[in-house]
Parts: structure tokens; sequence; C-alpha cells
């Protein structure tokens, strides 16, 4: 009886940026063993953003069944239109489930349509909390958990972060689903670059900084690349710098500082991936990095006031620096290189099938009127 009822599960995935879109495609394949129609829909105007063709090869990222052409703007007028757009795809379809991801104005945006149309909505990367809650993405995050029915969270913290929030009902630790596309990409990790730099293997720092908050106070960004630049006298940093963080370094004249850097261009995941795999340690405020870090069984230092990953931190993996303490925070990881490496914190690599197990149980209740998903709903 489940099988059948799973079998007519429609499923839009509402996805935005790169990370959104390969999280979807590792849950794609789960859905088509499972016979569950999935409609993507994507809100912006670019699809690819520039992804290596292995990613398709291997992921088989797909083309979207709806693309809403919603572009940029502020955040009301990105959120407004991409509710006006995506609540006709919705009502055309008239799905099961609505499925999002992450935090991004198209997270809230999908979130809100499910809610008022009262369509349960699942939401993957669940129960992240980090400061200051004033954050657009904290924001996204809050208000996507209260209105939905089922909550997919990547870590047991994050299923903390929402009993605390009185949120306890449709709450599953899943893992991460990006573990999942961190194993099925390794074997496509390319290291030329390391060759080209000639680098030595456990002898160079990852660097990258873009957060707003570091780089557009000059004091911050100053005081950042004061720090690195005195450790790059001791051990090479490669920096793949961001766009902004260029800029930002012309404008405030702090070129004397990067000279002891080795800054390149951005690079592709996999190219990426291989330097943080030979690397001795990562300083970042990437969110992403921070974990892929800690999946190469590399520590990072965060140059960050807060991270939606605080586990990393609590089991001590990885560390938060303030922007003028970056040196002492990297004494202090070196020193403690004896830590054990925490396993499985994000899961086993099985959140896509684990995801698609809950999706197929809690729909064939809420068909069979089993299940009142609107029970769940916060608002």
């Amino acid at each position: 009886m489940e099988s059948d009822i799973a079998m007519s599960l429609g499923v839009p995935s509402l996805v935005r940026a790169r990370p959104q879109i390969t999280k979807e495609a590792v849950l794609n394949k789960e859905f088509q063993k499972a016979g569950i129609n999935e409609i993507l829909v994507h809100s912006d105007q670019h699809y690819d953003y520039n992804m290596s063709d292995v990613f398709f090869k291997v992921l088989n990222i797909r083309q979207p069944d709806y693309n809403l052409n919603v572009g940029s703007g502020t955040h009301a007028e990105m959120t407004g239109k991409i509710m006006i757009e995506f609540e006709k795809v919705v009502l055309k379809e008239k799905p099961d489930f609505i499925l999002v991801y992450g935090d991004t104005n198209t997270t809230l945006a999908g979130a809100l349509v499910g809610a008022k149309l009262k369509i349960p909505v699942a939401h993957v990367e669940a129960g992240l909390r980090q400061k200051p809650k004033d954050m657009p993405e904290e924001i996204n995050r809050i208000v996507t958990d209260h209105v939905s029915s089922l909550l997919f969270c990547p870590s047991e913290l994050a299923v903390e972060n929402l009993k605390k929030e009185g949120i306890i009902e449709g709450v599953h630790f899943v893992g991460d689903v990006m573990y999942e596309l961190f194993l099925k990409m390794k074997p496509y990790f390319t290291y030329e670059l390391i060759e080209q730099l000639g680098l030595k293997e456990n002898n160079y720092i990852v660097c990258t900084i873009h957060r707003d908050f570091n780089t557009d106070a000059k004091e911050n960004l100053e005081a950042i690349f004061k720090e690195l630049s005195e450790i790059a006298r001791e051990i090479q940093i490669v920096f793949p710098i961001h766009p902004r963080t260029r800029k930002k370094i012309a404008e405030f004249g702090l070129d004397d500082y990067a000279k002891n850097l080795t800054l390149i261009d951005p690079v592709d995941y996999l190219s990426m991936m291989g330097l943080v795999e030979k690397s001795l340690c990562v300083i970042t405020d990437s969110g992403g990095l921070q974990k892929e870090a800690y999946w190469c069984e590399k520590r990072a230092i965060v140059v960050m006031p807060d991270t939606g990953w605080r586990e990393l931190i609590q089991c001590g993996w990885n560390m938060l620096a303030d922007p003028g303490k970056i040196r002492e925070t990297l004494n202090e990881l070196l020193k403690s290189d004896n830590i054990d490496y925490p396993r499985n914190v994000y899961g086993e690599s099985d959140s896509s099938q684990r995801i698609v197990r809950i999706l197929q149980t809690c729909g064939a209740g809420w068909n069979a009127g089993l299940v009142n998903p609107g029970g769940r709903i916060r608002l």
C-alpha cells in the first residue's frame, strides 16, 4: 500500500544557488528509484553557474522543469517575485510536498507558498542557527523551519536547536546531503594546481575570505591581512581570492599586506578540494569550506563571530577566530594536533536515502488521512 502511494507523490524541488542544485541532484537519483515524480523549479535566470562538466556527468544534473526567471533585486523584491511565480507552478502541479533547501530567499519564498496553500513543506538542512540573528540567512532559516512539516537536519545539534524553539514533530536527523556529494566527487578531485604552485603536501594553508563583515570594514580586512601576512612568512598561504575581496584590498590600500600571499583566481570545486586535501589546514569564512575541510580530515580556523556549523567548533576540530587573532588561533590549533578526528558528525553518507524513505512514509500517512500535515505548522 505504501509503495503505491509513494509512486503517486509529486514533489517540486525549488532551487537557486549552486549548492542547492547539487543537493537536489544527489536526491534526484533516490527520487527516481522510489518512483517519486520530482518537479524541478529554478528561481533564477542562470542555471549551470559554470559548474564543471563532471558534475553533470556524475550527478546527471538535469535542466529544470520550470525556470521562474526572477533575476536580482532587494530581498523583498526577490522573495515576492519568487512567491508569485512559484505559486503559479504549485497551483498547476498540485504537489504532495514542497521541498526547499538551505537558507536563501528562494528557500523562504517556497516555504511561505507551501504554508499559505497548506501544502506540506520539507526543509533540507533544517535547524542551523547562527548569530547575529538579523542576518538574512538566519531569518530565512528560522521562518522556514517554523512553517515546515518535515525538517531534515544535517546534525544532532540542529535537532537540539529546533527542540529549544519548541519544534519536535517532523524533525529527523538524516545527515548532510553535501557529504554524499563530497564522496561522489572525490575520485574526480584535481591536483594540477599543487604542482603548478610548487606546493608540498601538508606544508601550505588554504585561505578564503569573502564575507561582507570581513571585507567591507577596513579595520577588519586590514587586521585579517596583517595576520595572514605574518603567517605567510613561516608557511605558504594559497588564497583563491573572491572578486569582492580583491576590490576591497585595492580600495583600502592593503596591497602590501597581500604581497606575501599566493593570490590566485577563484577555482572550481574539484581543484579546491584537491588543494584542501593536501593542505596543512584551512583559514576561511566560508560555511561550505568549513565542512569540506572536515571531510578532508583537515582542521579549519573560521574567521567569523559565529558559525552555522557549531558542532565542529564544539567538538574542538575547528576554531573561531577574531580578525586580529588568527595567528594566535593557528598556534593553538597546531598545538592541539593530537585531537582525534570526530567521525560521522554529519551522518554516514546515506542522507538522501533517509529523506526519501521519510517522504514516502509521511506521504502514505497524509494521503491515507492518518497524518495532518497542517498540525505541525507554526506561524
